[in-house]
């Protein structure tokens, strides 16, 4: 069943001086899904997101977020929005309870609906034996989990994540996880920007990919992946193993060609599906007789499909289907 877009976005443009930081931005976000933003340093995606938060005006196009245009209902995308951005917001000097009373109270909630919005999101986010200690004697990982619970204070629909997980230790990093997943599992919707490749490839349902105020693809992370081509198979010889006779042996038996590296003395096979093609080049092996040192199932990475799209964007060469994914 499709679902409704908490967001859309098309064709923004915002332009400084001779700089296109928008250029021409299309974007759709299903509700209740976490969308990955990524791209190179430059690539419009910091621009992109503060204009569909309404911090900048945009010179053309048109936004919606949780149903309210950006342009002409700016104080009803705000109301139903949460924005966590990549530095800490809340007082170290204060405690967590104290920080949430605080933003709870200056986003209009009244004293006690403060205090039970503040008490249920340190609940949520597993913060409640430290609520009342002083923020400055958190980890890393706490103090995010209160930014990002601090974002969440009036509810809103559509949460913006800004490098959530920059310079955290890789526990403090899976706790942050696990906190987005929840968030997205009880239906608010994510706009997500990382540098972390592995990080959207783990959390994103969806992935966009900016390149010069663009996006220039949009899809899942094994869609992207699989535009790079199918999976590869390594099969590692013992040195006395004649490496041109393997190959042509194993490739007979599955009925494929085989990719010869005589430095690592491999041969590798692109299959469409890596796990069928795995069994096939066990079988042929044991047909053969070839007896292998190593097997390896080696699929495309979000790093090969990040790099191979942002280059050839570029350099000008980008593939005329990517134009088409990024609308999809």
């Amino acid at each position: 069943m499709a679902r409704d877009h908490s967001l859309t976005a098309r064709d923004l443009r915002k332009r400084y001086g001779d700089l296109d930081a928008l250029n021409g931005f299309d974007l759709d976000v299903e509700a209740g899904t976490i969308h990955g933003l990524l791209g190179p340093n430059g690539a419009g995606k910091s621009t992109a997101v503060r204009a569909l938060t309404t911090l900048i005006d945009l010179d053309s196009g048109t936004a919606t977020v949780a149903g309210h245009d950006v342009r002409t209902e700016p104080h009803a995308v705000r109301r139903s929005i949460g924005l966590v951005g990549q530095h800490a917001a809340v007082d170290e000097i204060l405690g967590g309870r104290q920080n949430l009373v605080m933003f709870g109270r200056l986003f209009g909630l009244g004293k006690a609906a403060a205090r039970a919005r503040a008490a249920e999101l340190l609940a949520s986010f597993d913060l409640t034996e430290a609520a009342d200690r002083p923020v400055s004697t958190y980890s890393g990982g706490m103090r995010r989990r209160l930014d990002i619970a601090a974002g969440l204070i009036l509810a809103p629909a559509v949460l913006f994540l800004d490098e959530p997980t920059t310079g955290l230790d890789p526990r403090a990093r899976n706790d942050v996880w696990n906190t987005v997943r929840g968030i997205a599992a009880r239906g608010t919707t994510v706009l997500l920007t990382t540098q972390y490749l592995d990080e959207a490839d783990q959390m994103a349902d969806r992935i966009s990919v900016m390149n010069h105020g663009r996006v220039i693809a949009s899809d899942t992370p094994n869609a992207l992946k699989r535009q790079l081509g199918g999976d590869r198979v390594v099969v590692t010889l013992p040195r006395a193993e004649p490496l041109g006779s393997a190959a042509e042996r194993l490739g007979a038996a599955v009925g494929g060609t085989a990719l010869v590296d005589a430095e690592t003395h491999t041969l590798t096979f692109e299959v469409g599906d890596g796990v069928v093609g795995l069994a096939e080049i066990v079988r042929a092996l044991d047909a053969t007789g070839i007896g292998p040192e190593d097997l390896l199932l080696r699929r495309p990475t979000l790093d090969e499909v990040f790099l191979t799209l942002t280059d050839a964007t570029s350099s000008g060469t980008a593939p005329a289907a990517d134009k088409e994914v990024a609308r999809r």
